[in-house]
């Protein structure tokens, strides 16, 4: 069986007045140690479908197996990195970064030397006793994505984490983000709307169409961009036709949408 296996969701939002379907016959998998993303139009349930995942939501029809166990079950197993790094600014990086450790129960001298190891892996030595404040915005994403390892999840939710970023930024994190899941062998899932961004990062790209939600096609990245770096990937000859593919099928949907 798959790592990840999305069964049959369907989602409906319920007001007192309305009833709105986010999404609608969802399935997927994904395998271990696999980098996907989920791309489409506003609307399309992206988030909605990664909260799923993330036994954020409860879903209403349809199931979500992590290594062979309903995700409700799966604790610990899934990390989320978000579009704002959300540092206590009142804590240290040294501090943040152990938090999540800590509210598992999972702090101890050893763990505490892994984070503050990776800390240092990822480029940040030095800022222990720093507070966020005092550290870039491109700085404080690579603290969050400390922070989401620490507690070795099995699987990565991503959302947008690179968006409010310059783009310089956001070039240099994607390579380090990747690489350092890579390294690591972790799943992850990013939810994106930079066609480029899913691309370069990913092994398959899942493009969804919107109102409701559904699984329109799935892109597989060539072998020779999934060996390289995204920047790398993004200079690539393949890379430029790929992005016109998935830009057309992109264009249709939206114009279906209006």
């Amino acid at each position: 069986m798959s790592f990840l296996l999305v069964q049959d969701i369907h989602h409906t939002y319920f007001t007192k007045t309305s009833a709105t379907t986010a999404l609608s016959d969802i399935s997927l998998q994904v395998e271990e140690g696999e980098f996907v993303s989920f791309l489409g139009p506003s609307g399309c349930g992206k988030t909605t479908l990664l909260s799923i995942i993330a036994n954020l939501i409860k879903p209403t029809q349809g199931t979500v197996i992590l290594e062979n166990e309903a995700v409700s079950t799966s604790k610990n197993k899934i990390g989320y990195m978000l579009q704002q790094d959300y540092l206590f600014p009142w804590k240290t990086i040294e501090e943040n970064i152990l938090l999540g450790l800590k509210l598992s129960k999972q702090l101890n001298s050893k763990t505490k030397a892994n984070a503050l190891n990776l800390l240092n892996q990822i480029g940040l030595s030095g800022v222990e006793k720093q507070l966020p404040k005092q550290l870039s915005g491109g700085m404080r994403q690579r603290v969050a994505l400390v922070r989401t390892l620490t507690t070795e999840p099995k699987l990565l939710m991503l959302d947008e984490p690179f968006s409010a970023l310059d783009y310089q930024i956001k070039l240099k994190l994607e390579d380090l983000v990747s690489g350092t899941l890579k390294n690591y062998g972790k799943t992850a899932i990013l939810v994106t709307h930079d066609i480029s961004e899913a691309i370069a990062m990913s092994d398959r790209v899942f493009l969804f169409s919107p109102s409701p939600g559904k699984l329109h096609r799935t892109f597989v990245m060539p072998e020779e961009l999934r060996r390289l770096s995204p920047f790398e990937a993004r200079n690539h000859e393949a890379f430029s036709s790929i992005f016109q593919t998935i830009w057309k099928e992109l264009e249709s949907l939206e114009s279906r949408k209006q």
